[in-house]
């Protein structure tokens, strides 16, 4: 006998679940190169400017799967507004440092997505981070990600 909502779970027609977990999806790479206002006076990348880092990351990785942020919130009036962020500093960078990010995304769901940042400089890890992302509309109120941007998410091998 089945309980009525596992009958539910079982009985409904194939869709992609609900929220993925991507752990093992291969990363997007992204470069910047540390400008000297990135700097502070000890000639150290300023803590704030790795958010900053992460975003360019973040966009690129958008672009990467199919999508741009503007179209997305021109055409269907969808934001990404952080609602989670976490950076934590490993070893400094400096004023004309190429940092490497290795960005992907660790989950999504049609009310969020999550992404995962390794910073490094010629494979010294200087920075690790995490944001996290809660779909918007126009009226800043939570709304449901489309099929046609969830779809462009990688699916978990």
């Amino acid at each position: 006998m089945h309980r009525r909502g596992n009958y539910r779970q079982l009985n409904r027609p194939s869709h992609k679940p609900a929220r993925y977990n991507l752990k093992s999806v291969t990363p997007h790479i992204t470069t910047v190169r540390v400008r000297y206002a990135e700097t502070d006076q000890m000639g150290v990348v300023y803590y704030a400017n790795y958010l900053v880092w992460m975003e360019v990351a973040r966009v690129e990785y958008c672009q990467a799967i199919g999508f741009r942020y503007r179209e997305m919130e021109i055409e269907d009036g969808i934001f990404l507004a952080v609602s989670e962020s976490h950076c934590r500093y490993v070893s400094p960078a400096r004023f004309d440092d190429h940092v490497v990010i290795s960005t992907h995304v660790t989950d999504v769901s049609r009310r969020f997505v999550s992404f995962d940042y390794v910073m490094s400089i010629e494979g010294r890890r200087v920075a690790t981070g995490r944001t996290r992302h809660i779909f918007l509309g126009r009226d800043l109120r939570p709304v449901r990600l489309p099929d046609k941007y969830l779809d462009l998410f990688p699916a978990p091998a």
